[in-house]
């Protein structure tokens, strides 16, 4: 399910980024397909009741979770394509939905970021030949990694609702800066949470 509302969040949040139709058609195209991949593969494991990722106990595990790492990094390759495209100058957009849209894209890569940490601990752990202990304490970034994987869908979501609102720019843009700072605590939160 997480999967689904981060590609759908991040589908319609890059509909407001310049960028040409072309190019935004095929990022999207290769986040849909990583997703889909991503979220079979997941399922399959779970339903086999093993790990999915870091998992390197038959060929077929160590095959899921190199192909789980692999789209890992193509979706971290993505993340900055359209960060860097939310980060460019976008006079076009209201000063709320580009900070919102900055925001969101900049604290996804968070997540991503989060995603290669754990699965790196994992893979360390298990070459080292502790994989209960891989399997035990590698997601230890988990409430980070879902909460930051989100605000793409919350900070643009609460400016597009404010374009409808007839307030006034001013107005619009400081109550986004106070989501954002909202969000923030809320990550910082999470961080605590994650290394308690």
């Amino acid at each position: 399910m997480s999967f689904g509302l981060t590609l759908t969040s991040v589908a319609w949040a890059s509909s407001f980024l310049r960028l040409s139709a072309a190019v935004r058609g095929v990022v999207l195209s290769i986040f849909a397909v990583v997703c889909v991949i991503e979220t079979t593969l997941i399922t399959l494991q779970a339903h086999r009741g093993v790990p999915s990722h870091v998992n390197f106990e038959t060929p077929f595990d160590t095959a899921v979770s190199m192909t789980l790492a692999g789209g890992g990094l193509v979706i971290i390759v993505v993340g900055l394509i359209l960060a860097g495209a939310a980060l460019r100058r976008t006079a076009e957009l209201a000063p709320e939905l580009r900070l919102a849209l900055r925001f969101g894209f900049v604290t996804l890569l968070v997540a991503f970021g989060t995603g290669a940490i754990m699965i790196a601990t994992g893979v360390t752990l298990v070459r080292s030949g502790d994989p209960a202990a891989a399997y035990a304490t590698a997601g230890f970034l988990k409430p980070l990694h879902a909460v930051s994987m989100h605000a793409i869908l919350v900070l643009p979501g609460i400016a597009w609702l404010l374009g409808s609102t007839g307030w006034p720019p001013r107005r619009r843009l400081m109550i986004i800066r106070y989501a954002a700072v909202g969000y923030l605590v809320l990550l910082a939160g999470a961080v605590i949470i994650s290394l308690a």
